[in-house]
């Protein structure tokens, strides 16, 4: 999500630009606003790699020709840069990639449809505006995203990003091996295939050699580590591959853009609708990594015949898909809608038992319904699954906040579960670790109960405070002879004793109250891993809903004794008795 003020901004200027330069399709202007965006940032990465061969004091080999660079054809004049970009630019964008890949297969269609000079002039200053370069990561998919808000189709087609935090998050529970093959089987924008990658170099990227942003994102991945034969897979056509459906090829140009820019150099991102009859994969990765669409039903003519024929869901059927295309042992992290998680029919609850019963299901993370805000507020999960192993006992973790609000703004906030899933997850077969949670849960639980029952005490102190200043202080009206005699009939003294009193034990709650946070929280925090049977989930007709096997110790609500209510009761009835009968005084 796009949260800061300026490029959203500037975003729209440049969307304001496009609109009134001609480009109305509101496709056309993302592509060509992807295209613009890549060659600066290929000019960014060029510049990177430069200062880079001079840190370690080797000779720089540029990737990319003069005339391809944008900080060289930007200088122009405008009738000049057009031709420039068409004639030039855009004939050799194929060339940036080596051998068969999917960004030179799909660049050949690429077309320049800026027709003024004076656009074009416009959206380059306002990209150098933005300072790309200065951001990280995340910037390029963002900023398209937010292009994508707005069109009235998105979202409803599937054409929005995962999250990067919850991508990085998958990632790193999966931890990705240098020689292993993977792949996502709806890839979007390739977000996960980067991620990947990025996450492999990291590993094998010495750490004097790292730089971490604010949001802990490492820089500078050389994998200056890896062996030979680890870099020579890397570069081959098996190790990572995407595909997509989109019949426009703009998410195909896209992703492999996104791709070639984090330094896959042959990208193999291909159009393929994974779930039809032409995708025959098998056995073929290693790990699968995805956020399948939730678009509802899919043409069952279509469907690829080893896929369960009593489904048209396209969550549950990417599921079946995955398992096949997995090879043994290889492992997935897949978002799912949480009806994938408890739904009924027959169709849910077959594929969740072939699931555990035929793998092994690794993890369950349930994640908050306003991850994928603000295009779409339903609930969903993670599930870490092994094909052809053995489900023994599922680990789970509910969480409850990913680091943002889960509203439609989503701007950062400082409760995050996501380090504690990582570091649950990294030692959830550590008895350890588990015993240590364990003790501190126990520790904790001691700390708070004679402080709740210290508030329970206080809170029926209070609503005993609150009854009697409202005896003593009865609603007259101010210019009645009653107000006069209720005056003399309460006393000052009274009242001030009944009102200090009250505001005591309003601040001794307050007090008890900040003394209890703390504490709670981490309780709450502590008891969202929890670890299931199979033999429980299997009673309960594989239902993998975290909030049905969860144990949470509801806090004893204060509630009056009936007998003290109906006291209190009977005595207000004496003063509105008391009450009617000096007003029926004054009326004679």
């Amino acid at each position: 999500m796009l949260t800061d003020p300026k490029l959203r901004s500037q975003v729209d200027a440049l969307w304001d630009k496009f609109w009134t330069g001609g480009l109305t399709n509101p496709l056309d202007a993302i592509e060509q606003f992807s295209y613009l965006l890549f060659l600066k940032q290929l000019d960014d990465r060029e510049n990177a790699a430069e200062r880079q061969a001079k840190r370690k004091g080797t000779m720089y080999q540029p990737k990319v020709k003069k005339e391809m660079r944008w900080s060289v054809w930007r200088q122009m004049k405008a009738e000049e840069m057009l031709k420039h970009l068409k004639s030039v630019i855009f004939p050799q964008l194929t060339s940036l990639a080596n051998g068969e890949s999917s960004f030179g297969e799909y660049m050949r269609g690429a077309e320049c449809k800026i027709n003024k000079p004076s656009l074009l002039v416009e959206a380059v200053n306002l990209i150098d505006q933005m300072e790309i370069s200065q951001q990280n990561q995340d910037v390029q998919g963002d900023l398209y995203e937010y292009l994508l808000s707005h069109l009235s189709i998105a979202g409803r087609n599937g054409q929005f990003r995962t999250p990067r935090h919850i991508i990085r998050m998958m990632v790193q529970m999966l931890d990705p091996k240098p020689r292993e093959r993977i792949g996502d089987l709806a890839a979007g924008t390739g977000g996960f295939l980067i991620n990947a990658h990025q996450h492999i170099l990291e590993k094998a990227t010495s750490q004097n050699i790292l730089e971490f942003d604010e949001d802990g994102i490492a820089h500078h991945l050389i994998g200056d580590l890896l062996k030979d034969d680890e870099r020579k897979f890397m570069k081959s056509k098996k190790y990572l591959r995407g595909f997509d459906n989109d019949s426009g090829m703009t998410m195909l140009r896209i992703g492999s853009m996104n791709l070639m820019l984090h330094g896959i150099q042959e990208p193999q991102f291909f159009y393929m609708d994974t779930l039809s009859k032409g995708y025959g994969e098998a056995g073929e990765y290693d790990v699968i990594l995805m956020n399948p669409p939730f678009k509802g039903a899919v043409d069952k003519g279509d469907v690829h015949p080893d896929l369960p024929s009593d489904t048209t869901k396209s969550e549950l059927l990417f599921l079946h898909l995955i398992l096949r295309a997995l090879d043994m042992g290889g492992r997935a992290a897949v978002i799912v809608p949480d009806g994938v998680l408890f739904g009924s029919s027959r169709a849910h609850v077959e594929l969740r038992k072939r699931i555990i019963e035929e793998n092994r299901l690794d993890g369950v993370v349930s994640m908050p319904s306003g991850v994928f805000k603000p295009y779409a507020g339903v609930s969903t999960a993670v599930l870490f699954f092994t094909r052809g192993a053995q489900t023994k006992n599922i680990w789970f973790y509910d969480m409850a906040h990913d680091g943002f609000s889960l509203d439609d703004k989503r701007t950062k906030v400082d409760e995050n579960d996501i380090p504690d899933i990582l570091d649950c997850w990294k030692n959830r077969l550590d008895s350890t670790f588990g015993a240590g949670r364990t003790k501190r849960i126990a520790d904790l639980r001691r700390e708070l109960t004679p402080l709740k029952a210290e508030r329970l005490q206080l809170q029926a102190e209070i609503n005993r405070l609150t009854f009697e200043s409202a005896l003593e202080n009865p609603l007259t009206t101010e210019n009645t002879e009653s107000t006069e005699k209720n005056k003399k009939k309460n006393s000052v003294d009274s009242v001030r004793s009944v009102v200090n009193a009250l505001n005591d034990a309003q601040a001794r709650l307050a007090e008890l109250q900040s003394k209890i946070v703390n504490p709670q929280s981490e309780m709450d925090r502590l008891t969202r891993q929890f670890w299931v049977t199979k033999e429980q989930v299997k009673m309960n007709k594989y239902d993998l809903s975290a909030s049905r096997y969860r144990q949470v110790e509801a806090d004893a609500a204060y509630h009056e004794q009936p007998s003290v209510t109906l006291e209190r009761l009977a005595r207000l009835e004496s003063v509105m008795l008391d009450e009617i009968n000096e007003l029926t005084k004054l009326l004679k």
